[in-house]
């Protein structure tokens, strides 16, 4: 039987429906790491595709992480997804902790509000970096690890990958999806070789950027055809993904309505906080990382807006951040570890299976575009 939504895309990435779950960082406490293979696999054993994000606190980790995954999805393809900064802090290897204090040491105000921030919230400093700065050196041993396991689907989550990535990529029949807020990223992307674009509006959770979805989509498809475009930000639901093919996108890369499952990972207080939240309590901010982000109101991130403090470059704010960041997960304490969501959290309110989720999107999208057709008929 014939997919009720079917597109292009889903021929070239060999998948039955066209909605991508995005690839999303997700916290975990200390004693039990994040774990979203289980979410990508519910999501690729659904006729979707699953992507893996950068969860990862160690090479060894993220070699698990994919060869679970590969187990779990038996052939079927899946994706991982990582930054690919421009900035980075350069180290030989992937534990320079001397790097790490170098890198707060030369920013005595911003350590000194964090570790402020530490008293104020009762909390005992945790230190040193759980993970690594981000090098060209550990970049290079991700991709090598990437490529590898032949992912089947690599997204760059920011930034270009390197030329030799893609080469090496699309001779083992990898696709690659580029990440963008705008235009111009999309043309970056096209130059260094992606096979599909997210066209990801203001809306989305995560690193993003100011352009809305409605306006960004249909700028980005033209800019980039003949490659298909994903649209992303403020999309949770099949009228949504209507919505979507409506503005020329060929699926839907959605991450924040799958944060609502069972499959997720993510802490119990941040779900119940993302089902239980007005959109208007997802706001940008630079704070965590230095890159702006959209997530949930929180005690840290007001003080960080009423500090008079800048955020620094990426990655060395979020380096600053991390002695906090690992306190606060420790301690159990959420309220003050950033939840990143968008804006769609305002319209879920239940948690259910990620299968659920999104064959419940597919049919409801189906049905809109046939019931669009009646009333213009």
């Amino acid at each position: 039987m014939a997919s009720p939504l079917h597109t292009p895309l889903c021929d070239l990435l060999g998948i039955e429906y066209p909605i991508i779950q995005a690839g999303m960082a997700i916290h975990g406490s200390e004693a039990v790491p994040p774990s979203p293979v289980g979410l990508v696999a519910a999501v690729t054993n659904a006729g979707g595709l699953g992507v893996l994000g950068d969860n990862f606190r160690d090479l060894d980790e993220m070699d698990a992480a994919i060869s679970e995954t590969k187990r779990l999805t038996a052939g079927r393809p899946y994706g991982v997804d990582f930054l690919i900064p421009a900035s980075r802090i350069e180290l030989g290897t992937t534990d320079n902790r001397e790097a790490y204090q170098q890198a707060i040491a030369a920013h005595p105000r911003h350590a000194a509000f964090v570790a402020g921030l530490i008293e104020e919230h009762g909390l005992t400093a945790e230190a040193p970096a759980e993970r690594a700065p981000i090098s060209s050196a550990v970049l290079r041993r991700k991709i090598e690890l990437v490529l590898d396991h032949h992912v089947p689907v690599f997204a760059a989550a920011a930034g270009e990958p390197p030329d030799w990535f893609v080469q090496r990529g699309h001779a083992q029949g990898m696709r690659f999806i580029g990440m963008c807020g705008a235009v111009r990223h999309a043309q970056r992307h096209v130059r260094a070789g992606a096979d599909i674009i997210t066209a990801q509006g203001t809306e989305a959770g995560g690193h993003t950027g100011n352009v809305a979805t409605f306006v960004l989509v249909p700028q980005i498809v033209a800019a980039v055809r003949p490659l298909p475009v994903l649209a992303a930000g403020g999309i949770g639901t099949g009228r949504q993904v209507a919505a979507a093919l409506a503005l020329g996108a060929q699926g839907a890369w959605v991450g924040t309505a799958f944060l609502t499952s069972e499959e997720t990972g993510i802490p119990a207080p941040h779900q119940a906080e993302i089902l239980s939240s007005a959109s208007e309590a997802f706001t940008l901010s630079k704070y965590a990382s230095g890159l702006q982000q959209r997530g949930h109101v929180s005690p840290i991130k007001e003080a960080w807006g009423t500090s008079g403090l800048e955020a620094l470059p990426f990655p060395i704010q979020r380096l600053i951040q991390e002695p906090l960041l690992r306190a606060a997960r420790k301690a159990g304490r959420w309220d003050l570890v950033p939840n990143l969501a968008g804006q769609v959290a305002g319209m879920l309110t239940e948690r259910r299976p990620a299968r659920d989720i999104l064959l419940d999107m597919v049919e409801e999208a189906a049905a809109t575009i046939a019931g669009l057709q009646r009333v213009i008929a």
